[in-house]
């Protein structure tokens, strides 16, 4: 990936933080952001993320998936 193609989703991800409103996701963000990078950043994670990142692997071994097209659709229209 070139270094234009890193700045382009690195504007993207900029924007798309500035306009989330979701605390919580917001505190989680800035966790993985000041979380040290020799320490497992699962053992960092809230039991709760943990949960949820679980079933969300669950629901994908199973098939129970959306395509990212679905998803964005229903984030924007939410």
């Amino acid at each position: 990936m070139s270094a234009a193609e890193l700045n382009g989703i690195k504007l993207d991800l900029i924007a798309w933080i500035h306009q989330l409103s979701d605390a919580e996701l917001i505190n989680f963000l800035d966790g993985l952001r000041v979380s040290n990078d020799k320490k497992d950043w699962w053992q960092a994670l809230s039991e709760k993320h943990k949960h949820q990142i679980s079933a969300g692997l669950k629901d994908a071994e199973e098939g129970n998936l959306i395509d990212s097209k679905e998803f964005w659709n229903k984030l924007h229209n939410a």
